[in-house]
């Protein structure tokens, strides 16, 4: 029973994190950590299928548009950006991940609340640091601005650092409006997520097999919140900045430092 109950708030959590910039991999290192006194780096990999499928579902005719304009109209603009801003990530995170995901150092609930307090400042400041001219939306933006946002999105394969979190904030950086800034950010994100599903389906068939019953309903659950956190953070951004999340995102992390230090 305790093994299904886990599941289910590990799935709650990786809905609502996956998508407002606070770190899905750093709250779900933090969760386990509390939960079974251990980090499952697979069981988080599988996560991605519910909140994929709530991106893929809520942006679908965002989506449909796009493949119309490659397919018919010939406008290739946002599609080369998309490609342009996952190569850095795809390619280091083909390369690197399996390290990072094994190595007991990046799993560290010291190195989730670093990467938290590091972005979270920088959410807190965002608005206050000069951006590049107005970029109406991601089929706009130029070739060096989608490369910028894909090269800051390898941060994210340290946890606490957050996929979201990154290319928002570059994202801004590079000329986009908040709101623009997620859509795109989410929209990138879909592919990456889907090679991530992929991988873990060919190389860890047997993981699934033994927990599939976890799975399933982390991965509903998931689906559930994703899509309710989605629809609120476009809302959400459309009239205000990250720094709310930031000023979360640093409070949590000091929090986290502090009960590192009482338990030494």
């Amino acid at each position: 029973m305790w093994h299904w109950f886990e599941a289910l708030i590990l799935g709650i959590i990786q809905g609502v994190t996956e998508f407002i910039p606070v770190s899905s991999s750093g709250h779900l290192i933090l969760a386990q950590n509390f939960l079974s006194g251990a980090s499952d780096h697979l069981f988080v990999q599988f996560l991605d299928i519910g909140t994929t499928l709530a991106l893929i579902i809520f942006f679908r005719k965002r989506i449909w548009n796009i493949i119309i304009d490659v397919f018919v109209r010939k406008n290739y603009r946002l599609a080369r950006n998309i490609l342009l801003t996952i190569i850095p990530a795809g390619l280091i995170g083909f390369l690197f991940a399996r390290v990072i995901e094994t190595n007991s150092f990046f799993g560290s609930p010291l190195v989730v609340s670093t990467g938290l307090f590091i972005i979270g400042v920088l959410m807190v400041l965002l608005e206050r640091l000069p951006k590049l001219s107005y970029v109406k939306d991601g089929e706009r933006l130029t070739m060096p601005r989608a490369l910028t946002i894909g090269v800051a999105q390898v941060l994210a394969l340290v946890p606490g650092m957050s996929r979201s979190g990154t290319t928002i904030i570059t994202g801004r950086l590079m000329g986009l409006k908040p709101a623009a800034a997620a859509e795109y950010s989410f929209l990138v994100s879909i592919p990456i997520m889907l090679g991530v599903i992929l991988k873990v389906f060919i190389s860890d068939g047997e993981y699934l097999m033994a927990h599939t019953g976890e799975i399933i309903v982390s991965n509903i659950a998931a689906f559930i919140a994703g899509i309710l956190v989605i629809r609120f953070l476009m809302g959400y951004l459309s009239k205000h900045s990250l720094a709310v999340f930031g000023w979360y995102r640093i409070a949590l992390a000091l929090g986290v430092i502090i009960v590192l230090l009482l338990v030494q």
